[in-house]
């Protein structure tokens, strides 16, 4: 990033309200280059913009916030990532800057910190909203603590975590096939292994499972 320019930004929430209402905070302080409402368009549009900073939602649709950046930090190294959302549990912040995160802040008090935290990231220092800052060092303190998806979940592929989520937002096999431009006969495979490994005999079974686990964008 040239030091003379605004930092470009690419942002992505579920919510268009959210995601004006950011633009005009931060505004005068970086270069908005897009705004995205699914994990899906935001690989795309990172992809495509290569922006020197990404501000996401956990929760959100077809791909959420943790397996995006997964995905992300692979693809886009260098790009900086900042969660901003609704979730307070330190289980999310600390799985954030596991996948890569450098930022992680709640909506309630983005008025407040977002200009800081996005000048503490781009700068490379980490950023955790002061508010869940104890909870989170207190459980990093005590790993035993932790409530961090373990077992048969932590073992899952990235592709089966995304097929996961899918599956529990409701979506056909065919339409996942069309999602992920993989065939029907892979979607169905990718299905059949999750079914197996997770020990889970019906469709509607493995959806509440993706459910409970916190997949699907209303339960993350």
């Amino acid at each position: 990033m040239n030091l003379s320019q605004k930092p470009r930004v690419l942002m992505a929430d579920d919510h268009s309200i959210v995601l004006a209402g950011l633009h005009k905070l931060i505004e005068d302080q970086c270069e908005v280059v897009e705004t995205v409402e699914n994990g899906r368009a935001l690989l795309e549009a990172a992809g495509r913009l290569k922006p020197d900073l990404i501000i996401l939602d956990i929760s959100m649709p077809l791909l959420n916030g943790l397996e995006a950046a997964r995905q992300l930090k692979k693809s886009l190294p260098k790009t900086k990532l900042l969660y901003l959302t609704m979730h307070a549990s330190p289980r999310y912040a600390m799985e954030a800057f596991k996948v890569g995160a450098q930022g992680f802040l709640l909506k309630q008090s983005a008025v407040f910190e977002l200009p800081q935290a996005i000048k503490a990231v781009l700068s490379g220092k980490h950023y955790l909203t002061p508010s869940i800052a104890k909870p989170v060092i207190d459980q990093a303190l005590n790993p035993k603590t932790t409530q961090d998806m373990k077992g048969a979940v932590a073992e899952l592929t990235p592709r089966q975590r995304e097929i996961l989520q899918l599956i529990g937002e409701g979506k056909g096999t065919k339409e996942i096939a069309t999602l992920l431009d993989i065939s029907v006969k892979t979607a169905q495979f990718h299905k059949a292994c999750l079914m197996q490994q997770l020990n889970i005999h019906t469709t509607a079974e493995l959806m509440r499972y993706a459910i409970v686990q916190g997949f699907t964008c209303d339960q993350l």
